[in-house]
């Protein structure tokens, strides 16, 4: 496979949505290093966030992530990620091997225009790997949005250790109507993701994927 190095530069759209999510739902799939944030009494923040990058990045792809808890270690706060697709065998490959992500390739279809209401909402995008739907979102047209500049901090692991990156990010972020289906034979189903709190649409979209660096040591599994 052939893929950049860190940093990648990615430029396009995509569309987040922001839920509660329960901490002992949760628990199995964080590594145990890691503290998880609650922001409410049991739960904990995360959502799905779909994008398609286009002209102008390292390479071009679609990418659907899960975020599913707030965690901390040693006072360093980040998001964790723990279900993560494209539709790019070379971004699979960069992304386990240089962030330790568990990227997976699969299949994404985006529906929907200006003119054409294909969705009682507008526009869908529905995720699918091996011909099993993993997830669909409706959303609505965006129609204000305000330039936002955003950093945030993402934990990842290898073998040996715990691993920290930014993102950056810029865009014109705008709040939309958004519907979340996640199929029971999806790998995520079992966070039992409600509907969003909020769902946001990031038009002229531009991230920054900064390279991982080594915070801490992952805990020795031993089998008897």
């Amino acid at each position: 496979m052939v893929y950049p190095p860190a940093p990648w530069n990615l430029q396009g759209y995509a569309v987040q949505t922001l839920q509660l999510i329960d901490v002992a739902r949760v628990r199995p799939l964080v590594p145990s290093e890691l503290e998880i944030v609650s922001v409410l009494p049991g739960k904990t923040l995360g959502g799905v966030y779909i994008s398609s990058y286009g002209l102008g990045s390292v390479m071009e792809y679609n990418e659907l992530i899960v975020v599913s808890a707030i965690a901390n270690y040693a006072g360093k706060w980040g998001a964790w990620i723990s279900h993560i697709y494209v539709d790019n065998p070379n971004s699979v490959a960069g992304g386990r091997e240089i962030w330790g992500l568990p990227k997976e390739l699969a299949q994404f279809s985006w529906e929907g225009n200006d003119s054409v209401k294909a969705t009682p909402l507008g526009y869908r995008v529905t995720v699918s790997q091996a011909n099993s739907q993993l997830c669909s979102l409706n959303y609505s047209q965006q129609s204000l949005a305000l330039p936002v500049p955003f950093s945030g901090n993402i934990f990842s692991t290898n073998r040996r250790n715990l691993l920290l990156f930014k993102g950056e990010f810029q865009s014109r972020i705008g709040l939309i109507k958004g519907k979340l289906e996640v199929t029971e034979e999806s790998h995520f189903a079992s966070l039992n993701l409600g509907q969003p709190l909020l769902t946001v649409a990031c038009e002229d979209m531009r991230l920054i994927a900064g390279a991982p660096e080594v915070v801490g040591n992952r805990a020795a599994e031993f089998s008897y």
